[in-house]
């Protein structure tokens, strides 16, 4: 029995590699109809979010630059005289 060499695409005949065409189309039609629609409303919305949360970071900056009342004291936690601290420190002999 002599057997003719036979490919692995054998078996798909005209109508079988149409069929696989065609559900391979609907598939991608589904993926991308549901898929990229919703993921592009969804970066949208998260670029309008992002947006409106950079503006009102910004504008709360400047009100807090421009508010004299708000500034921040330099001097705070900053002790009288940080020497005598040191001075007890180095000194072992002064009680």
């Amino acid at each position: 029995m002599h057997m003719s060499p036979s490919s692995p695409l054998t078996f798909l005949t005209g109508k079988s590699v149409l069929i696989v065409i065609v559900l391979i189309g609907i598939a991608f039609w589904i993926g991308r109809s549901g898929g990229y629609t919703s993921g592009y409303a969804q970066a949208q919305t998260d670029a309008k979010a992002l947006q409106e949360e950079t503006a009102r970071k910004a504008a709360e900056d400047v009100a807090k630059s421009a508010n004299p009342f708000q500034a921040v004291n330099p001097l705070e936690g900053v002790e009288a005289n940080p020497f005598e601290k040191v001075k007890k420190v180095l000194n072992p002999f002064e009680n």
